[in-house]
């Protein structure tokens, strides 16, 4: 038995079992519950392991467009009960930090009480929100690193874009978007060519040149090629932008993965027994980096290195981490209901069933880790609910806060 993941062992067709909806509905709204039991025990309020994950998965379940009027007024009030779980006092320093930080708390208050109806709160915790772009446009504004996902500019950026879905409207000027692009942009090659690196853009985490989704360069490329105001204004930060990312496809290895940092590449490299299918590291989190550059782009290319990350997935992505969208298996999941958004075959949605279906075994339940926030969106079951109600609508399914489309 390989040490970091279950042998799969279903079969990979396109026999679907549509009873499976109604059951993914019945698991979920049954999660809920206990995580609303548990909710007060979180350390934190932040998105990644605090309550203001757990109430955004109360948001979206409330906006899945799947329930009735009764059940999503339920489920909002849910998502004010345990925003008020934890006493929460803004902080200009991490106003611009978005999993790890005030933004992500603010944006998500802003949507809940938006859709409520409360506009006067919601107003509020936008313009908090608001004050974190002054925070990090300076390119040295964290020395350990301010361009990526958890903490950095990249984040920011992201609540930018999940914001201006929610509302439908923009929410921070164009001029500023650019500026912030642009000294991202600025900050990757100046740290390339401080360090010599092989690529035009190149950034590191407390010292650590990460390649994949939690601190890395894929979220970070991610979010430059979301912005068509930018990309299409700046063409030779386009040009750097889309050589970083065919560089980073030269670095997929023969089973579809990739390594966790620049330091892993070569010699060096992971052996197969020991690489990282994970989110936060390897190649479910840089597929979605592809997914995006193909709909950017339109080459084949990115499509294709996206069905090799999709294979190694189905093959070894049955993390025994836990169940979480960071390192467990509905995160991984996620990158089958992608993958059937972009090719529209039904084999990658049987295959996003089977993983949620193992979630519930008893050999995933006995010989699994717990996770140190069992509760919470990230590392938890608040991840597992989003993850079993995209499968009722895998239509419009995506991972919370990177939807390509």
């Amino acid at each position: 038995m390989p040490n970091r993941y279950f042998r799969n062992v279903f079969p990979d067709n396109t026999n679907l079992n549509y009873s499976y909806y109604v059951i993914w509905r019945n698991k979920a709204i049954s999660l809920t519950k206990w995580i609303m039991k548990n909710a007060s025990s979180s350390s934190s309020n932040d998105l990644y392991t605090g309550t203001t994950g757990i109430a955004y998965m109360f948001y979206r379940l409330a906006t899945s467009n799947t329930y009735d009027t009764r059940m999503s007024t339920s489920y909002l009030n849910k998502a004010v009960e345990v925003l008020n779980l934890k006493e929460y006092k803004f902080n200009e320093k991490k106003s611009s930090q978005f999993i790890c930080g005030d933004a992500g708390i603010n944006a998500v208050y802003a949507a809940i009480y938006h859709q409520i109806g409360d506009e006067k709160t919601s107003e509020i915790y936008l313009e908090n929100f608001k004050k974190g772009l002054t925070i990090c446009k300076p390119i040295d504004f964290h020395m350990a690193g301010g361009d990526e996902y958890f903490v950095g500019r990249a984040g920011y950026l992201f609540g930018v874009l999940w914001l201006e879905k929610v509302f439908a409207k923009k929410i921070i000027a164009d001029q500023d978007i650019v500026e912030l692009c642009s000294t991202i942009v600025e900050s990757g090659r100046r740290y390339s060519k401080q360090k010599k690196s092989m690529f035009p853009l190149m950034y590191s985490y407390y010292n650590k040149e990460y390649l994949g989704a939690a601190h890395g360069l894929c979220t970070i490329l991610q979010v430059l090629i979301s912005f068509p105001q930018f990309i299409h204004k700046e063409p030779q930060a386009k040009q750097d932008i889309k050589t970083c990312i065919d560089m980073l496809i030269s670095l997929q290895t023969a089973n579809g993965n990739f390594p966790c940092t620049m330091n892993e590449i070569g010699p060096k490299q992971r052996s197969e027994q020991d690489e990282l299918v994970h989110w936060c590291h390897g190649a479910p989190g840089i597929f979605y980096l592809l997914a995006k550059a193909y709909l950017v782009f339109n080459e084949r290319s990115y499509l294709e290195c996206c069905l090799k990350c999709g294979d190694l997935v189905w093959n070894k992505g049955l993390l025994k981490k836990g169940p979480g969208l960071c390192h467990g298996v509905a995160g991984n999941g996620y990158v089958f209901l992608l993958l059937y958004r972009l090719t529209h075959e039904v084999k990658y949605l049987n295959r996003a069933m089977k993983f949620a279906e193992f979630i519930f075994i008893e050999e995933c339940i006995q010989k699994s880790r717990t996770p140190d926030h069992p509760y919470s969106l990230y590392e938890g079951f608040a991840g597992t609910v989003c993850f079993l109600e995209d499968l009722v609508s895998p239509d419009n399914a995506n991972f919370p806060f990177l939807d390509v489309f």
